[in-house]
């Protein structure tokens, strides 16, 4: 079960795991099955814990003060899910953290999170993942203030075309910062 874990967690280190390591990794990770539609976090609740997805996908979005949903993550195997800054912070997330498919996921809760930082791989895979999070969100940034709506588009589907068939067209659409109806004339333009 954990297999694919500790794979992501070797392609993101130099430094191997030693078997003591894999057992305490194995250890603190906890296999936890959600339904479509459960949450695994909830607006105003505070994130005790963070998923690596083994199967499934996930939303993570904030509804503004108008009940607007606003996608800000779409997650699926091999990605983390949760809400890093109340996480580590412990504070009340902004986010919903939902299942948007059925999901299995490797949960760590955050009293056990320390123990992983004695272990020189974890350390190197979770800099590697902080700094891809970092250019991620400041490319993301970028593309919101400058990109035209069809940019944004051909930008996801460039780097992340997995996830175009996985979600439904209005959180891609939130997602990138347009409308669902701004987001279908785009593709059957693209179509044409």
């Amino acid at each position: 079960m954990h297999e694919a874990l500790l794979t992501y967690i070797e392609n993101h280190s130099v430094t191997p795991l030693t078997e003591t390591q894999v057992a305490e990794i194995c250890a603190v990770f906890v296999s936890r099955h959600y339904q479509k539609g459960h949450y695994l976090l909830h607006q105003g609740d505070v994130c005790r814990c963070m998923g690596f997805i083994l199967k499934g996908a996930v939303c993570q979005y904030s509804v503004d003060e108008k009940g607007n949903e606003i996608t800000i993550g779409l997650q699926i195997e091999n990605w983390f899910a949760g809400d890093r800054d109340s996480y580590f912070r412990e504070t009340p997330s902004i986010y919903n953290v939902e299942a948007w498919e059925d999901c299995d996921l490797l949960l760590i809760h955050k009293e056990n999170f320390p123990r992983l930082m004695a272990i020189p791989a974890f350390v190197e895979m979770r800099i590697k993942l902080d700094e891809n999070h970092c250019i991620a969100a400041q490319r993301r940034l970028q593309s919101q203030i400058g990109a035209s709506a069809e940019k944004r588009y051909e930008d996801f589907l460039q780097t992340s075309p997995q996830l175009a068939n996985r979600f439904p067209l209005r959180m891609v659409a939130s997602f990138l910062g347009i409308t669902k109806e701004t987001l279908s004339r785009i593709r059957r333009r693209s179509l044409c």
